[in-house]
């Protein structure tokens, strides 16, 4: 499957996208999607042959918990609205507690790192097999970037990813951004990783840009592409041919003559790291052998027995095990409970810090009355609320939580603010909208007032 070159659609983004010249397929968040219609800009793009392809961000595949099935089926209609050729989700858990550890939901709001540990291993193939099996299109996985790793790790990344391709048959979604992060983060050699790894089983590429900060890869998105990433991609290139890459951008959106560039600056780092024209009809160049300095985990260690056609179930115990190890880090991540042992309490506190700043973006797009109506107070406020209030729901649920905490505490001291702010948790919080009646109402009481 061919996909070619590739940028990510997102809805402020929309006109710029539908008009750049070399676009052959798109990328849009699954989540972001109704399941039952689509955008405009999608249903244009599609009429013109322009390939769109769903990235689902909250399955949380490498959660301990086997996918949920609402969440599944709701990936499975967005494929299928969009007649996509394959769907896309990530190597990552993105929630825990619950059931298998008795205590309170909790929710990351952001991708995070599984142990490359055998246990995670199994987890998370019986998890894909199970998406698999509910998709009606080919499942592809993205590695993450991370800013902590976990201890009694035993694999590497390359490593995991073979396993988990060779267990399942999942395609892989190569994100070279990720592994420039991860080496400026964590110390990880991305050619390393590019060796180990099945490159033949690439779907696709993804490139973005980020910041550098006191000595922290920031994966933001919201920044230009770096030569160092662009100096991955052209690693990755020289090993294989690439299906597809995807030109990704989420925030600080530049106009469309910078996006462009940076799809050329992509397609030149393409055609001047692929291979001679000799290497053959494969696509695949055969992989280097890896490095022996800075080894990594144990190679040596015995590998658990192939899998057969049908492996079974996991057992409850290594679900149950890997559930407490997850929610242990989470809570100490958004709750300020104590670090689990054997990590960085530094790297956990950057990463505390980042999971904060997120959600209080976040909650101010999907909630921009919330900032409209703080001010400039609302970014402490959001933040003091997180650091007390882990997030268990969605971010509309979390900015109501918002909402309804400043209220409690008897804010804002404005009483004009704090009327608006009133009317406006009581409009969303109500087991049904208000009807409009009501809402012209409340609206016309707030112009009064703010006389």
């Amino acid at each position: 499957m061919e996909l070619g070159i590739g940028i990510g659609w997102r809805p402020e983004i929309a006109a710029e996208v539908e008009s750049l010249s070399g676009i052959d397929w798109v990328e849009a968040v699954a989540e972001n999607l109704c399941a039952d219609h689509l955008p405009d800009s999608l249903v244009r793009l599609r009429e013109r042959g322009v390939t769109v392809v769903p990235h689902g961000v909250a399955l949380g595949l490498g959660g301990a918990d086997r996918p949920d099935p609402d969440r599944l089926a709701g990936l499975a209609a967005r494929a299928e609205l969009l007649g996509a050729p394959l769907v896309t989700e990530h190597i990552a858990f993105v929630r825990a507690g619950g059931p298998l550890t008795a205590s309170p939901k909790l929710e990351a709001g952001h991708l995070l790192p599984v142990p490359r540990t055998w246990d995670a291993l199994d987890v998370l193939c019986e998890n894909v097999r199970i998406a698999q099996d509910s998709l009606p299109v080919p499942l592809a996985l993205e590695n993450i970037a991370a800013l902590i790793t976990w201890p009694g790790e035993e694999l590497t990344e390359g490593q995991f990813l073979a396993e988990l391709v060779e267990r399942t048959g999942v395609r892989l979604l190569i994100d070279v951004a990720n592994l420039h992060t991860n080496h400026v983060n964590l110390g990880q050699d991305p050619a390393k990783a590019l060796d180990e790894l099945p490159v033949e089983a690439i779907a696709y590429v993804h490139v973005a840009g980020g910041v550098e900060k006191n000595g922290v890869w920031h994966d933001t998105h919201a920044h230009p592409v770096s030569e160092p990433v662009l100096e991955v991609l052209a690693e990755l290139r020289s090993r294989v041919d690439p299906p597809g890459v995807l030109l990704e951008r989420d925030d600080a959106f530049p106009p469309g003559a910078e996006l462009a560039g940076e799809l050329d600056a992509i397609r030149a780092t393409l055609w001047k790291a692929a291979p001679p024209a000799d290497a053959g009809p494969d696509r695949a160049v055969p992989r280097k052998a890896a490095p022996s300095a800075d080894p990594g985990p144990d190679r040596t260690a015995p590998r658990k027995a192939a899998p057969t056609a049908d492996p079974g179930p996991v057992p409850a115990g290594t679900r149950d095990r890997t559930a407490v190890a997850y929610t242990a880090l989470l809570s100490a991540l958004v709750a300020g409970t104590p670090a689990p042992e054997g990590f960085d309490h530094r790297r956990l506190r950057v990463q505390s810090r980042a999971l904060a700043a997120k959600r209080a973006d976040v909650v101010a797009k999907v909630a921009p009355e919330l900032p409209e109506i703080l001010g400039d107070g609302y970014r402490a406020a959001f933040l003091a609320y997180a650091g007390s209030r882990p997030m268990s729901g969605g971010y509309r649920r979390d900015a109501l939580d918002f909402a309804e905490h400043v209220l409690i505490a008897g804010g804002p001291a404005d009483p004009v603010a704090r009327r608006r702010l009133t009317y406006w948790w009581q409009d969303r919080s109500g087991a049904r909208p208000p009807r409009r009646t009501t809402r012209l109402v409340r609206a016309a009481r707030a112009v009064l007032v703010g006389k």
